[in-house]
């Protein structure tokens, strides 16, 4: 079995039909973050595994961005490719958001933001407002003598900053310090579920041609699946696994020649790229095998 490349954008999947005008590229925005932030942290990796959650990175730089000025706010929106600043993008945004608590069917999905700031800063009025509104997102007082690192929590990824800006009301030439502790959590079964019976040892070539026996779920069902090539010209097969209630999906590349890496792959994949592969996909029955 060759290497996979899996990817999966929980948010993307989650955009409202009637809202998906609001702006019109938003969702190719968004995705198009997620690859730029895989592309980033993957680099220094040297092929190893890599989880990554990239709802669970733009939704703090979101809120920041209420709060931010000059040099970081811009940076803030080139890093994010919009502005929460934008009224349609924040209507957008928040109705995406909204629908998390609301999915059914065994399926769980939750976002959650805490912005951690020393005692005794004043904050402005309006950027409490805002992070209060914003997707399940609050502020928290933190002891002036108290590391930040300790306010780290499982699964949580902590950004330490400091510098003056709209946050706080000025006080002096005094600055303050912020942590911003976020959180992704995701719940699901399969749409059809792999049977235990069913798994087995089998052998998976790692990306280097190294060759393991490792557990392999199989099962013989109807999927989403296609056949692509990419601006290289490598020829690729993508497979869409849902889960339950069909909110959110697993979708697989996988290199249909056995010598191509997916390093060759990854540089040419866009946001545009994964729309046209994802949304072209046919029925097929087909004997599917992942590792467990």
């Amino acid at each position: 079995m060759l290497p996979l490349l899996v990817s999966i954008f929980l948010l993307h999947a989650c955009f409202p039909s009637g809202l998906g005008h609001l702006p019109e590229g938003l969702p190719l925005l968004r995705t198009e973050f997620a690859l730029h932030l895989y592309q980033s942290v993957a680099a220094g990796r040297n092929g190893t595994n890599l989880i990554i959650s990239p709802a669970g990175v733009s939704l703090p730089m979101e809120i920041l961005q209420f709060g931010a000025q000059g040099n970081t706010a811009q940076q803030l929106a080139d890093a994010l490719g919009y502005t929460v600043h934008d009224q349609k993008v924040r209507d957008l945004l928040h109705a995406v958001y909204a629908t998390l608590s609301n999915f059914s069917q065994g399926t769980e999905m939750e976002l959650a933001c805490t912005l951690f700031v020393q005692e005794g800063i004043p904050l402005a009025p309006c950027f409490v407002e805002q992070v209060s509104w914003w997707a399940n997102s609050s502020l928290e007082p933190a002891p002036v003598n108290s590391s930040f690192s300790e306010l780290n929590e499982p699964n949580g990824t902590v950004v330490q900053t400091t510098g003056k800006g709209s946050l706080w009301e000025q006080v002096g030439a005094a600055s303050a310090q912020l942590a911003v502790v976020s959180t992704m959590t995701f719940r699901s079964t399969w749409q059809k579920r792999f049977s235990s019976a069913d798994t087995q040892l089998l052998p998976f070539t790692c990306a280097h041609g190294c060759v393991l026996q490792v557990p392999m779920m199989y099962q013989m069902a109807e999927v989403n699946y296609g056949q692509f090539q990419d601006a290289a010209g490598h020829q690729v097969e993508v497979l869409e696994l849902p889960f339950l209630g069909r909110v959110a999906s697993l979708f697989l590349v996988l290199p249909r020649d056995k010598d191509t890496s997916l390093s060759h792959i990854e540089p040419h994949l866009t946001a545009s790229v994964i729309h046209l592969w994802t949304s072209s996909l046919r029925r097929a029955r087909m004997d599917v095998f992942l590792p467990r």
